[in-house]
């Protein structure tokens, strides 16, 4: 991520600015899947419970990685910020889930100060 990234809410506005126009829909997806050694691991922990910090860990990059496709794609597309932002995740096989980061891509700009 660098200074020139869009500004991203989970909101519909920013305070302060006003959306001056609408460029779309902007989404970052991608699928994941724990190596077998981490899925045995992660078994492991199920047993003392608690954490299961090897999927918490998967579910952090997920994440993580989908944000940074959703940031670039809104970038790409001429946004300097995106609105109701929101994660969406699913199994799609047996250990292997997709992320889904999407929001609307928008051009914002300072309100006049009165």
């Amino acid at each position: 991520m660098t200074g020139s990234d869009p500004w991203v809410t989970t909101a519909n506005s920013f305070e302060g600015y006003r959306i001056v126009r609408y460029l779309g829909i902007v989404r970052g997806l991608t699928v994941r899947s724990r190596s077998v050694i981490g899925t045995f691991g992660a078994g492991l922990q199920t047993l003392v419970g608690g954490n299961i910090t090897l999927y918490t860990e998967l579910a952090e990059k997920a994440r993580s990685e989908a944000y940074e496709l959703l940031v670039r794609h809104a970038r790409d597309v001429g946004a300097n910020a995106i609105v109701a932002m929101r994660y969406d995740a699913n199994e799609i096989a047996a250990g292997v889930t997709e992320v889904l980061a999407y929001g609307t891509a928008v051009v914002i700009e300072a309100e006049p100060r009165s």
